[in-house]
């Protein structure tokens, strides 16, 4: 089959950086499924891409579809014809939805029944004739952000500006808003001048002889190629960030690094006010020495070539200085105020408007952090320096520097609070308890704002949710999955033996306290317990636990996360065995008949047989053993004992026996076993091979 290459170029007004790579890829997910579709084969596809533009080379495109060759069953023969032998309705229907003459039919035995059946054949199209439908796969493509341009009705990421459409040297006829594919692309917008396109073969070549990299692979690489030389060359060290450095690739269409200076005197500022000024704002790379000290020093990814550097470096440079400057007056500024006077501040501030300021929020968070310090045991100091983190730890939310850089709120907090006299553990406190603020974060160092963290993260997550606003979907616009697992990997990590329930209903007092009651108290819970299992579902899937045994875990009360885990992590230790496998054959047949006792009453005095007694006495003496048993390895080798007495219980007893009484008693000494068992772990839900 003849094949050949395509392009298709879409030219725009400039995208926003986080739109580039989405765009490319929406593009060719999408007319893959079109190719597929409408069976038109190929060998490959590239997405190509910069901000003014996204393009696709399909390599070994099909010139047409292949002939199609079906056979279709239509009725059976009795339904087919009559004893005459005359097409009935039904077959002279199915001859004309297959575009066949009744002549054509024919009879195919199928499973010992006549079918008629139909061979359908239709002729590929050629593959021209099928590409124009590519204007529709493009305007189909979605994006977070749309707009209007001119009297169009079209909605799009950016105005459409040039398209380009060759299939081999053939130009293929697209129009899309008043703009009609043609041969010819843009180059960069200030450096480079329009390209006559005769074939695919020659785009990336030819954009890239005026100023345009199309291959973002290749933009990266050169950045990072240009940053490692400015490195060796002037012995530095330059962290690339990989979210930085993505958003340069799709910044520029051809990449030049350079490097700029600002005063000495700006390192006094606390490092990661430089290194936001930089990174967030003016997408700068900070440099660093080999001891990882910042100087004072960036370096920027120009979108052109090598000259006029030194111009561009300055513009650059005064740029850098204004910030710096604001930053450095911000600085001076904040360390005026004292803490009381910000804290008052925070009670004009509102949190949420059914939810208070956030000073109602600092109030909650105290008690609830009292609360947890009273659970875990910690000492009156600790406790006190619990309740002045959970005081000051929003201090900083009305500072200079966090209204310009919110990012760094408790980073400032930390450093203005230490300089306010707080001593080291709360001014460190103050920051650590927005940790962990993302997945593989730092954790909190101190137990005081650990407990901060939790506290603060249990009071958003049960706000939210006492007011309706429970993420769905994708839809979580205030973090609170992020949220719910950072408090579980606190949890985890600390190993702490306190329930998320005691979490949570601490948080709503709070809020009943405060008069903030939209929703019944246990419709929250209901709402939470179900939230937190999709949260520790992820956790036990992240330390490899297969998926029957966060089922059988999960089945119980999960509210105590550590035991969750370690329940987990003994189980799989457990299921290789073969032995284990007849236990738990065991443990479901004695819940299985748990669920017909009315009542868990047991009387020694109805045991008729000497097994059903070895079993009470077996029961309650593991039931003993592991009441308060910390070690759930323990505590499921321990349950695991109880297969003897149960097998041999099975063995000699019928429990369903006709006397009523015996019945009963027999089916609530299954009951009260199954309860223990089955506050492990729902063993049904393990699968065996």
């Amino acid at each position: 089959m003849s094949k050949r290459d395509l392009l298709v170029e879409v030219g725009l007004e400039e995208m926003p950086a986080r739109f580039v790579a989405q765009a490319a890829a929406q593009f060719k997910e999408k007319v893959e499924k079109w190719l597929t579709a409408e069976r038109v084969p190929f060998d490959q596809i590239t997405a190509l891409e910069t901000p003014r533009r996204f393009a696709l080379l399909i390599d070994g495109l099909a010139e047409k579809q292949p002939d199609r060759n079906d056979e279709a069953k239509g009725p059976a023969r009795k339904i087919a014809q009559d004893e005459a032998g005359n097409w009935s309705k039904a077959a002279l229907g199915f001859a004309r939805s297959n575009n066949v003459e009744p002549d054509q039919l024919y009879y195919k035995e199928v499973n010992g029944i006549e079918y008629v059946h139909a061979r359908k054949s239709e002729a590929g199209k050629p593959t021209t004739e099928l590409l124009p439908q590519l204007a529709e796969v493009i305007t189909g493509m979605s994006f977070p952000k749309n707009m209007r341009w001119g009297a169009r009705d079209l909605k799009y990421v950016r105005p459409i500006r040039w398209m380009v459409a060759l299939f081999g040297d053939e130009l293929i006829d697209l129009e899309i808003a008043g703009v009609k594919s043609g041969r010819v692309s843009r180059g960069h917008r200030f450096l480079g001048t329009e390209v006559t396109l005769n074939h695919p073969s020659e785009y990336v070549s030819k954009l890239d002889s005026q100023y345009v990299m199309v291959n973002p692979d290749e933009r990266r690489a050169a950045i990072v190629e240009q940053i490692h030389r400015l490195e060796k060359e002037n012995g530095w060290t330059i962290p690339m960030d990989e979210g930085l450095l993505d958003e340069v690739v799709h910044l520029v269409e051809y990449p030049t690094a350079l490097y700029g200076t600002f005063e000495q005197e700006f390192l006094s500022i606390p490092r990661e006010v430089l290194v936001t000024s930089m990174r967030e704002h003016q997408r700068y790379f900070p440099v660093e020495n080999a001891q990882g000290q910042l100087l004072n020093h960036f370096v920027t990814v120009r979108n052109g070539d090598s000259r006029a550097l030194e111009n561009v470096a300055k513009g650059n440079e005064k740029v850098l200085r204004a910030r710096l400057s604001d930053a450095r007056f911000f600085y001076v500024e904040d360390q005026k105020l004292s803490i009381e006077s910000c804290l008052k501040r925070l009670e004009t501030i509102v949190y949420h408007e059914e939810l208070g300021t956030i000073g109602d929020k600092v109030r909650r968070v105290r008690k609830t952090a009292a609360q947890i310090a009273s659970k875990l045991t910690v000492s009156a100091e600790e406790t006190k320096q619990v309740d002045r983190i959970a005081e000051i730890a929003k201090f900083d939310l009305v500072t200079n520097m966090v209204g310009e850089f919110p990012e760094l709120q408790g980073i400032m907090g930390e450093d203005y609070a230490r300089k306010a006299g707080e001593s080291d553990l709360v001014a460190s406190g103050v920051f650590e308890h927005y940790l962990p603020r993302f997945a593989g974060d730092k954790m909190p160092a101190s137990a005081q704002g650990a407990i901060v963290s939790l506290a603060d993260k249990m009071d958003t997550i049960v706000g939210c949710f006492s007011i309706g606003i429970v993420p769905t979907g994708s839809q979580d616009p205030y973090g609170l999955r992020r949220m719910a697992a950072g408090i579980v990997t606190i949890l985890v990590e600390r190993d702490w033996q306190i329930s998320l329930a005691d979490l949570w209903n601490a948080a709503l007092e709070g809020y009943v306290a405060q008069g903030v009651n939209k929703r019944a108290a246990e419709d929250v819970k209901k709402d939470l317990v179900d939230f937190f299992a999709l949260r520790l579902k992820n956790v036990l899937q992240d330390h490899g636990v297969r998926y029957d045994v966060i089922d059988a875990v999960l089945a119980t009360d999960l509210t105590l996360v550590p035991e969750v885990l370690a329940k987990a992590k003994a189980l799989m230790g457990a299921v290789q065995s073969e032995e284990f496998k007849l236990i738990v054959e065991q443990f479901n047949r004695v819940n299985n008949l748990a669920q017909k006792a009315e009542a868990d009453q047991v009387s020694e005095a109805l045991f008729a047989e000497d097994v059903e007694r070895a079993l009470y006495q077996a029961f309650q003496a593991v039931q003993k053993d592991v009441e308060g048993l910390k070690d759930q390895e323990k505590v499921l080798a321990t349950l695991s004992t109880l297969r003897q007495p149960i097998n041999a219980f099975f063995d000699k007893v019928m429990v369903m026996a006709e006397d009523q009484a015996v019945r009963a008693n027999r089916l609530g000494l299954l009951l009260q076993l199954s309860r223990v068992l089955y506050r492990y772990a729902d063993f049904s839900k393990i699968v065996f091979a």
